[in-house]
């Protein structure tokens, strides 16, 4: 699989394989011409003429579609000769695909679906489970998207069907599960913010979310929550305070959503979803999440060399990427 970060070197491949065909083209017709005047020692001038009209027509065949390589040079998204299905486009979906917890647009959703899903395989990949993708997503999230990957890609779907499944209680073990547990529990007894609700411990399959205000807060006290947290780093110095009770548990803490962060073992952040992918065939895989700065969930993979990274801002932002990338 080759993975380009440097738009301009994508062309390459492109352009070596036009050309390529380009001389073989017209390799091809020139041959058929001496052949045919080697089997025949006379013949007739119309079908001189003919073989030459053959000729013409396939040499301008072939140096418009050159032409048209040289001219997508800058992307290989839309490229008629090298196909665009070999291309995989993976989502974060908070803040990338959809406004923070919350439904995403009807028409963008269209968007994808109508405008990007036939130009390249579309994969889903967030920190939450299936259920929430599901709420934020359309209800046939699975099978309209080729890949999705709920919670990292530690539970992993392909054309519709659960191709992956992996547990964080049986690769941590009970007994240290719960003195971690404990901890966070008692941590959050003694933190005094403006409000408190419920679900400060949500147990997932490969990872556990803790959420200082509590899940079940309405969405006005969410962005609440959101800025008083911007300026007093409560989550921030909650996962300082986890990693120094526990330095030797093997756990990753990352920063995803307004309210919440994740802990996960190392190396299932979302590059842990890579490995479904990897040895897929793709010649590009390009990554889009609004997390990417050091401390987001979105931020290994955005780095990774596997990934071509693109960080966005909100949905609308995402939209205009995609459109730019693939020339729409």
């Amino acid at each position: 699989m080759l993975c380009i970060r440097n738009r301009a070197s994508q062309s390459g491949p492109v352009f070596v394989t036009c050309s390529f065909m380009f001389a073989i083209t017209l390799f091809i017709y020139l041959n058929m011409l001496y052949s045919t005047y080697q089997k025949q020692q006379r013949i007739e001038e119309y079908k001189v003429q003919d073989q030459l009209k053959q000729l013409v027509g396939a040499f301008l065949r072939s140096g418009a579609l050159f032409a048209n390589c040289i001219s997508c040079a800058s992307t290989t998204a839309n490229c008629p000769v090298m196909g665009s299905k070999d291309i995989l486009c993976l989502f974060d979906v908070d803040g990338t695909l959809t406004k923070s917890r919350q439904k995403i647009d009807r028409n963008f959703e269209q968007f994808l679906l109508e405008k990007i899903k036939p130009l390249a395989h579309i994969g889903l990949v967030g920190g939450s489970d299936l259920s929430k993708i599901q709420e934020q997503m359309c209800e046939d999230v699975v099978g309209s998207y080729k890949y999705i990957f709920p919670e990292n890609g530690l539970i992993a779907y392909k054309g519709g069907v659960l191709t992956h499944k992996q547990s964080i209680q049986e690769f941590v073990g009970e007994e240290k599960l719960q003195e971690f547990i404990n901890f966070v529990l008692k941590y959050l007894s003694n933190v005094t913010l403006p409000l408190k609700r419920g679900t400060f411990v949500e147990f997932r399959t490969g990872l556990i979310n803790i959420c200082p205000i509590g899940r079940s807060c309405s969405q006005k006290e969410r962005d609440d929550f959101e800025k008083y947290d911007k300026a007093h780093h409560i989550r921030k110095d909650m996962i300082e305070a986890v990693d120094a009770k526990f330095p030797d548990i093997g756990f990753k803490y990352s920063i995803g959503g307004q309210i919440s962060f994740d802990v996960f073992p190392i190396g299932w952040d979302k590059t842990y979803c890579l490995q479904h992918v990897e040895n897929e065939g793709y010649r590009e895989i390009h990554f889009f999440g609004d997390k990417t700065d050091f401390g987001g969930n979105d931020h290994e993979i955005f780095k990774d060399g596997r990934t071509i990274g693109h960080k966005v801002l909100n949905p609308d932002d995402t939209k205009e990427q995609l459109i730019k990338l693939f020339s729409l």
